[in-house]
């Protein structure tokens, strides 16, 4: 072999020194990042859909969430009156107009805006690309356990995403606009802070929804196991109680709303977990 071609061919991953590993790193990370800006550029140009069609929709009195609520609210005036009245759970109807105080503040919240959108939308590409660089590392049998890792956990985000937007989002938005200590005192929310909230709530639930894949990798690495979930499951249903009663409106309906699906999820783990463990018996 020529002193040419032996520095052209290809070193195996195992091979790779720990400086070629950052190497390779690097490029994964700066292909995410090309992914994300190029998005969020795309979302920076059409700024009217961005905004008015997708950010500020929580606060509207037209939101689907809060339109389906409302009529909720009637039915269950009808059938139970004593306990519902017309109004009950009709929310987001009147929420202050935000406003702006710094002078490059819509300017600001417009890249901010942007970027996260262009993560949101990019993700199934950035964890694929994480994953390009983690799976070599597998063993065959560990690799076909998590076939499908990246179609799951992008499905899960996108879940996690959805119920933020359309479940928490409103209702946090809701209670935080309207919510007064004094009737001396205005709300007179900033579009920054509004922004932030929405924006943390989405990505949180996104990543939330990870938590049954969170639990296959720790089950398969003997940190966790079904009997340690069911031993801290009141725990767990206690967490979600504290957690949707801070973050909806103080009333048992809105509450359920959120508890319900983080108990699911907290399920759905312990399931996965108990039929890892049974696999590796």
């Amino acid at each position: 072999m020529t002193e040419e071609s032996s520095e052209n061919a290809v070193i195996p991953k195992e091979e790779m020194s720990f400086l070629d590993h950052l190497e390779e790193l690097r490029w994964h990370i700066m292909r995410s990042a090309i992914a994300i800006i190029s998005l969020g550029v795309i979302a920076f140009i059409n700024k009217k859909f961005v905004f008015d069609g997708i950010i500020l929709g929580p606060k509207n009195s037209d939101f689907l969430t809060f339109r389906l609520l409302c009529k909720l609210s009637l039915k269950l005036n009808e059938l139970i009156p004593s306990i519902f009245g017309a109004d009950t759970i009709c929310i987001g109807q009147n929420m202050p107009q935000l406003q702006n105080i710094n002078m490059a503040g819509q300017f600001t919240s417009h890249i901010m805006t942007s970027i996260v959108v262009g993560l949101i939308v990019a993700f199934p590409y950035v964890f694929w690309e994480i994953w390009r660089f983690v799976s070599p590392g597998l063993k065959d049998g560990e690799r076909n356990n998590v076939r499908g890792a990246v179609f799951t956990v992008s499905l899960l985000f996108f879940i996690g995403v959805l119920f933020g937007y359309f479940i928490i989002s409103p209702l946090s938005v809701n209670f935080f606009l309207t919510y007064s200590v004094s009737e001396s005192v205005q709300n007179m929310p900033t579009l920054g802070t509004y922004i932030s909230t929405v924006t943390t709530v989405v990505l949180a639930c996104g990543f939330v929804f990870q938590l049954p894949v969170v639990v296959l990798v720790l089950t398969k690495l003997g940190i966790l196991s079904p009997l340690i979930l069911r031993k801290f499951r009141k725990h767990a249903f206690v967490g979600a109680l504290v957690l949707s009663a801070i973050i909806t409106p103080p009333d048992v309906f809105s509450q359920f709303l959120v508890t319900l699906p983080l108990i699911m999820l907290y399920e759905i783990s312990i399931f996965i977990s108990a039929r890892i463990e049974k696999k590796a018996l």
